[in-house]
């Protein structure tokens, strides 16, 4: 992977915000309030526009599979006018959904300059309006500029600008046309088709890539809010993690966490954190296990609706994850027939890992990246390996008649 960032990081100001207790994160279908399209964003921050989290020494390094650290956020800025002729005046047909943050329109910019454009000419955004009503909108707000605006990675949704005019705070960001893995998974309707075990894969893969690039940098970066509905798909599929308004640095002179106040999403937070509030890097891998046995089961991962016992999805489906037939019982059904025995092992097996109680027993993203990508190599091995099958099936009855059989053009036959 060769040397990741030139770039320093710089530390955050722990007791500069408020957050929410854990509990004010949840993510049962009862109580998330999670855009209708997908776009689930919602945020908090310990630091100030201008003074960034993110110090790069050298702008142009590159990490894994193509990630930079800016040396300064590059966003446009809008005018508020910009944004409501871009929003149709912030009409109600424009919503795309509703959250803890505010309410998220579809917008409009020019796909070149990033301009704003009149509705229906250009390119589709997303813009997030903070609700004045909101205690942490300006945290928030922060946030997303300060990391969004300097972490630049292919399975990062990408933050294009921003307003800040009187009172009015308002992101552009990326439109995410296929919504959020949490809907994919958990929203059963006629317009959400089930995901596939391929497409599953795929989604893990580009996730684990984009928390293995925020813990490679050199002053590592803490998600801390990793869940299904953070996870946001593009029109191929593509996953791209949302969100970074809990996200915090890493450790620094040697400690091997950080301390701070707990907060995130039920039945995501690793047990350590929530327990004591000492976050680590691999406190994000715990979650990251979660949201892969959410993929594998179909199932919340915590759902107050299930019988007892098994509200909490970790709790009661850990122990079946190490044995096969149990295995099966608890997979998807809507994946029956789609994946091997083994792909589906091996899976559960590396979802296993990153459930372990003690953090230093976790694997790194990077690990988990790799065992993602080995399980899409059997698939695709197999792929091949049918097409050849079929192939030979395939020939014609001369290809394949014996050498006593086979003319060799002279009217004697071979021998």
């Amino acid at each position: 992977m060769g040397n990741c960032f030139g770039a320093k990081l710089s530390k955050s100001n722990p007791s500069s915000s408020t957050y929410p207790s854990l509990s004010a994160r949840p993510s049962t279908p009862d109580t998330s309030k999670n855009y209708s399209n997908g776009l689930g964003y919602s945020a908090t921050t310990n630091s100030s526009i201008g003074h960034s989290h993110l110090s790069a020494a050298a702008s142009d390094d590159t990490c894994l599979n193509g990630g930079e650290i800016l040396p300064i956020p590059n966003l446009k800025i809008y005018g508020f006018s910009d944004l409501k002729l871009s929003t149709k005046n912030f009409k109600s047909d424009s919503v795309l959904g509703i959250g803890g943050f505010g309410t998220v329109y579809k917008g409009w910019v020019d796909q070149k300059t990033l301009a704003p454009t009149k509705a229906g000419s250009g390119m589709i955004v997303a813009i997030k309006k903070l609700n004045s009503e909101s205690t942490q909108g300006f945290e928030e707000w922060q946030s997303e500029v300060n990391f969004l605006g300097r972490l630049s990675h292919p399975n990062l949704v990408k933050l294009l600008g921003y307003c800040r005019e009187d009172k009015e705070l308002l992101l552009v960001y990326e439109f995410m046309p296929k919504g959020s893995l949490e809907n994919h998974l958990f929203r059963r309707n006629a317009a959400v088709e089930p995901l596939s075990w391929d497409l599953r894969l795929k989604i893990s893969i580009g996730a684990a890539r984009g928390l293995a690039f925020l813990h490679t940098s050199e002053k590592k970066v803490i998600y801390r809010d990793f869940k299904a509905s953070n996870i946001l798909l593009d029109g191929n599929y593509n996953a791209k993690i949302s969100d970074f308004g809990l996200a915090k640095l890493g450790p620094s002179g040697g400690n091997s966490h950080v301390t701070t106040r707990v907060m995130g999403t039920y039945g995501y937070a690793a047990p350590e954190y929530v327990e004591t509030g000492h976050l680590y890097v691999k406190s994000d891998v715990y979650g990251f296990g979660v949201v892969l046995l959410e993929m594998l089961t179909g199932l919340r991962a915590h759902d107050t609706k299930r019988p007892s016992g098994q509200e909490k999805l970790v709790d009661w489906s850990k122990p079946m994850l190490s044995n096969k037939r149990k295995l099966k019982s608890i997979m998807d059904a809507r994946m029956e027939g789609q994946y091997s025995s083994k792909a589906a092992m091996l899976a559960a097996q590396i979802t296993l890992k990153c459930l372990e109680g003690d953090p230093k027993n976790r694997p790194s993203m990077k690990e988990v990246m790799d065992v993602l990508e080995q399980i899409e190599a059997i698939k695709k091995k197999r792929k091949e390996s049918e097409h050849s099958s079929s192939h030979r099936h395939r020939q014609s009855p001369r290809s394949r008649q014996s050498p006593r059989q086979a003319n060799d053009g002279s009217g004697k036959y071979m021998r």
